[in-house]
């Protein structure tokens, strides 16, 4: 069984602060004790110096046991809870999995 990894971008709103984005960023890793098979995760800032980021200011990366607990966590009231406040703050974003 193959680990799956979850990497997701963010573009924030102009007028979101730094304030609210570590707040964003330590409900998700809240979120991530209630999780099953959620193993890993870790979020930043980018700072790129390659200047190839598409406006993209902010990423996490998740790993999970396997497609099967990915798939069990998109649907789970805490990922929504998070998902909606990160739908509220960002401007722009993109979700890419892969196995490994």
């Amino acid at each position: 069984m193959a680990k799956v990894k979850h990497i997701a971008l963010f573009k924030f709103r102009a007028e979101v602060t730094p304030e609210e984005i570590e707040d964003l960023f330590n409900d998700i890793l809240d979120m991530t004790e209630e999780i099953p098979g959620l193993e890993d995760y870790v979020a930043g800032e980018n700072n790129s110096p390659e200047g190839l980021n598409q406006g993209y200011t902010h990423a996490f990366v998740m790993t999970f046991a396997d497609a099967a607990a990915r798939d069990a966590y998109l649907p789970h009231p805490a990922h929504e809870r998070v998902k909606l406040k990160i739908l509220a703050l960002a401007e722009a974003g993109a979700v890419v999995d892969f196995e490994v």
